[in-house]
């Protein structure tokens, strides 16, 4: 299963709606960018929650965050994008995010590609380093 597929099937089973999957896909897209998932990885340790994304790209459990966590990641337009595509608001779009993203991040750095495109953990944690 490619990427994508996987991250619409996660994302409907998050929203526990029958929610259509080029929609769901249209929608990650649209959050992604042209960046894919290691440009969101990289959002959400220049706010602040490095440990958060560390637990998601490695092999324990993974770190919750909450959607006021995501709003302060991401761009507004970013959630609101998402929002408008699945046709949510954007408080239900962030709480949706905030049960979907570490599950689906956890899920793609399986095997370390994900982790590789960061430069590994010492990467994760070199960037971190550069907002603090």
């Amino acid at each position: 299963m490619d990427l994508k597929n996987l991250a619409a099937s996660l994302l409907k089973d998050k929203l526990g709606a029958d929610i259509d999957t080029s929609k769901a896909s249209e929608a990650l897209e649209g959050l992604m960018g042209g960046g894919g998932l290691s440009d969101l990885v990289g959002k959400f340790t220049n706010s602040g929650l490095a440990e958060q994304a560390k637990s998601w790209l490695g092999d324990g459990d993974n770190a919750e965050v909450s959607a006021d966590q995501i709003k302060e990641a991401l761009d507004v337009d970013q959630i609101k994008g998402f929002a408008d595509k699945l046709g949510l608001d954007e408080g239900g779009a962030a709480d949706a995010l905030s049960n979907f993203l570490p599950g689906l991040i956890d899920k793609a750095s399986s095997g370390g590609d994900l982790l590789d495109k960061v430069g590994g953990l010492g990467g994760l944690a070199n960037m971190a380093k550069k907002f603090f």
